[in-house]
């Protein structure tokens, strides 16, 4: 492997193999397979397994998906049982007092629901460096933090990031524009690290207060939604600003280049899009949910559901990067729909495709109006056998307790944007 060049790459891992890689990433994941199952939150989930023969994406596939929900009803039920009161849910290897299991944690932090997540305190914690570093900050800039160090992780897993990168940081926070105008000004910050549009009101009030800021020209956004028009936007007053994608839960996952073709998947994370409501893998190229595994043994998450919709994109990315990348955020997962009274989830329909082998893909459409519900379960299929359509029908009954009609299409027939349910009631 030839060394990459330092001016161009965060290290020589971004362009390594795909083989050598997946080897890499393969050889780990035992290791992190036996962290969770020390963990007593997880020992049950995970009883029987053999870590060892975890060994390949087929067998990591073969693991149950932990969802949010999950981990907050653990969290919740931990700590509500007085006698063996566990903040995290078990799921952490590392804590306080009777949680640390041999190390403490440097901090903990609530995001909505509230779910707790550790932070270990080691080097790059979350992973940030990667994305700082392809959206152009090296070490000796000042990066204005513009994310929130309050409750919640979002500032600090830029902070660590940018302290591994060798960067000074001004903790900027949510809110106080004009102070935090007046910061940029005074200090000559060479960038800036917070949400899009934050970004944006900064920029239109020190326009509309005549403040210049000719040293601001990178930046790296997240938390929300980054449109083209935006960037564009962003572009023409000098700012070159790049995405990246990451959780309170798993840290970076994965983060856009000079390239801007999709988000490049971070070294540190085994990425998996799988169909809606289910765990199972979808081909390259189909919309999913991003389900995420990273080699933190503090925080052993195994296959954690982000309920992010995305998709492979093929080929590599012309930055030179060679792993795997990512489409970005194509919506939510969790279509969960209420017809009739009775909620209906993905993993139903997915449960029908399973039990008719015949089936490709399915999308529950749901139609009319509210109290007038209909449901229409459209099935590609390559063999459209007699009787199969009552067979399905009777399927999506017994599943749902709910009547709904069948459609055979030929393979190809509905769009590849991830949807299992799509509701089209009009509403009001």
């Amino acid at each position: 492997m030839s060394a990459a060049d330092p001016t161009e790459f965060h290290d020589e891992l971004e362009t390594r193999s795909p083989a050598e890689r997946e080897a890499a990433l393969l050889a780990a994941l035992p290791a992190q397979v036996r962290a969770a199952q020390a963990t007593p939150g997880q020992a049950t989930r995970l009883a029987g397994i053999d870590a060892a023969q975890i060994d390949s994406r087929a067998a990591l596939a073969t693991l149950p998906v932990l969802r949010k929900h999950e981990l907050l009803a653990q969290q919740q039920a931990g700590r509500a049982n007085a006698a063996a009161w566990d903040g995290l849910g078990g799921f952490s290897a590392i804590g306080w007092h009777a949680l640390a299991r041999g190390r403490n944690a440097r901090r903990v932090y609530q995001s909505p629901g509230p779910l707790y997540e550790p932070d270990g305190g080691s080097h790059d914690y979350w992973r940030c460096a990667r994305a700082l570093f392809a959206a152009g900050f090296r070490a000796g800039d000042l990066v204005h933090n513009s994310f929130s160090y309050h409750l919640t992780p979002g500032a600090w897993l830029m902070e660590s990031g940018a302290a591994a990168l060798g960067c000074t940081v001004f903790p900027g926070g949510v809110g106080n524009t004009e102070l935090q105008l007046q910061a940029m000004a005074d200090l000559r910050a060479d960038g800036y690290a917070g949400t899009p549009s934050f970004l944006r009101i900064l920029i239109e009030k020190a326009e509309e207060s005549g403040l210049v800021l000719p040293y601001l020209r990178k930046a790296l956004v997240s938390g929300e939604a980054f449109p083209a028009a935006l960037r564009d936007w962003l572009l023409a007053r000098g700012i070159q600003a790049y995405q990246c994608y990451a959780t309170a839960d798993v840290g970076l996952i994965a983060y856009e280049t000079p390239a801007r073709e999709g988000l490049v998947v971070d070294e540190g994370a085994i990425v998996e899009i799988v169909r809606p409501g289910t765990g199972d893998p979808v081909p390259d190229g189909e919309v999913g949910e991003v389900v995420v595994t990273t080699l933190n043994a503090d925080y052993p998450l195994l296959r954690l559901g982000t309920g992010d919709l995305s998709a492979v994109l093929p080929g590599r990315c012309p930055s030179g990067r060679s792993n795997q990348r990512i489409r970005g955020w194509l919506g939510r997962a969790d279509q969960t729909a209420k017809v009739r009274g009775m909620f209906v989830h993905p993993s139903q329909v997915a449960e029908v495709q399973r039990r008719h082998p015949e089936l490709s893909r399915a999308r529950l459409v749901v139609s009319g109006e509210m109290a007038n519900d209909q449901m229409t379960l459209r099935c590609e299929t390559a063999c459209a056998a007699e009787g199969l359509a009552s067979a399905v029908a009777a399927s999506l009954r017994e599943l749902t307790k709910l009547r709904g009609e069948v459609e055979l299409l030929p393979p190809g027939s509905l769009p590849n944007d991830g949807k299992v349910i799509d509701d089209q009631r009009k509403i009001g």
